[in-house]
């Protein structure tokens, strides 16, 4: 423990009997001026022993709340099921799914309603009522900065594009169309199709140029732990799109939770089953969905169970292929914008030898060939870069030794 500083010596007046009336008003005069020093420094340290006195103080009390509250109980979450004639409440728990009639206070049994979040104790009895908020996971889905995607960036799918525009961004900006002509608009879209071919670039493009609030998801991200918990999530995040429509909701690699159902008895297998039941349930349920459109992409469309399948869910299935020639000319002008090629390039030429490569592919060999030109100290991509790259990715070679993935 630190000593307090030691106070200041008390100041003594010593006259000599010999001294003359001169020295002996002098001598007055020090002695005063160290008094008066003394005070002023007996003053400071009062006024910091009371700002030190209030700061304990302080502490002390932060100390007795924290140990009130380690003393109090923790409580549960629970919502709501049914409200009784007696003044009793069933609820179930958060987590394990438990269905418990439990007591609950005149008071609060007048504020409850069914579907409220609740605290309970370790005894079951409802404290209080809890607001309404959806998953703070749910929340983190939403785009709120668009991505830097247009569809103008997006080649060799020009057909695709217009298709996932007329089911997504037309019954949203203009919803009139669609009432004069007596038809309900698409109410979903699958993208489905190897890797690299652009799926996941034309949701951000969709997200950037689209006046809806985009929410994105992926499917293992609804894949959890305990029991309710991903259905629970799927429910937050369509009711956030419900409160922020009009909305387009976006889950990529749906197959993580719509694969085929299988007779498995495993808790993961139910739980990922209970997941896709709820999504089921939301994508055409009884209640008007509003102006929420939902797009999912998959690079494994012979995985998905029929259910997901059927119209009504994803009127829209939309195969993404491989570019063909035109596209792929398309697709090496896009990722050349901003390389300084070499104007000899023929790029038609270069897409009729680049057979079954994939969008991702390409933007992958254009910047290899710029790692070339880098490596041989010039600012100029030449055919030859190309050709080494071309080399390169053939060989199943990154420039960081990880193998390429051959489709």
């Amino acid at each position: 423990m630190s000593r307090s500083p030691s106070l200041p010596d008390r100041p003594r007046l010593d006259l000599d009997p010999d001294m003359s009336t001169a020295e002996r008003l002098d001598a007055i005069r020090k002695h005063f001026r160290r008094l008066v020093e003394v005070n002023e420094e007996l003053d400071d340290r009062l006024a910091e022993a009371t700002d030190r006195r209030s700061e304990l103080q302080e502490e002390v009390s932060q100390l007795k709340e924290r140990n009130e509250a380690l003393k109090t109980s923790a409580l549960y979450i629970a919502s709501v099921e049914e409200l009784t004639d007696d003044g009793s409440v069933i609820i179930k728990q958060h987590g394990n799914n438990q269905e418990v009639l439990t007591e609950v206070s005149p008071q609060l049994y007048e504020e409850i309603e069914n579907g409220d979040r609740v605290a309970i104790n370790e005894s079951f009895g409802v404290q209080m009522v809890l607001d309404d908020e959806t998953d703070s996971r749910a929340q983190a889905m939403e785009v709120t900065e668009s991505p830097d995607v247009k569809y103008d960036d997006i080649g060799g799918i020009d057909e695709q594009v217009r298709e996932v525009r007329e089911a997504v961004e037309d019954p949203i900006d203009n919803p009139a169309q669609f009432d004069a002509v007596g038809i309900e608009p698409p109410s979903g879209v699958l993208l489905h199709g190897p890797p690299g071919t652009g799926k996941t670039m034309l949701a951000k493009a969709v997200a950037n140029e689209s006046n809806a609030t985009f929410i994105k998801m992926t499917g293992s991200e609804l894949v959890q732990k305990f029991i309710g918990e991903g259905a629970r999530l799927v429910r937050d995040l369509f009711q956030l799109a419900a409160e922020e429509e009009p909305a387009v909701v976006f889950i990529d690699e749906i197959d993580a939770i719509a694969s085929r159902r299988t007779d498995s008895k495993t808790s993961g297998d139910a739980e990922v089953q209970r997941t896709m039941m709820q999504l089921l349930s939301e994508m055409d349920g009884f209640d008007d969905r509003g102006e929420i459109r939902i797009m999912a992409a998959t690079n494994r469309f012979d995985m998905l169970d029929e259910a997901i399948l059927r119209p009504g869910r994803f009127d829209r299935l939309i195969e993404v292929p491989k570019p063909g020639p035109e596209g792929r000319e398309k697709i090496l002008e896009i990722h050349s914008r901003e390389i300084n090629v070499d104007p000899d390039i023929d790029f038609a030429e270069l897409a009729e030898e680049l057979d079954d490569y994939s969008g991702a592919d390409i933007e992958s060999l254009v910047t290899e060939a710029g790692m070339f030109a880098i490596r041989n100290d010039r600012t100029t991509v030449t055919r030859e870069d190309i050709d080494h790259a071309r080399e390169k990715l053939d060989r199943g070679e990154t420039e960081h030794g990880v193998v390429r993935y051959q489709y």
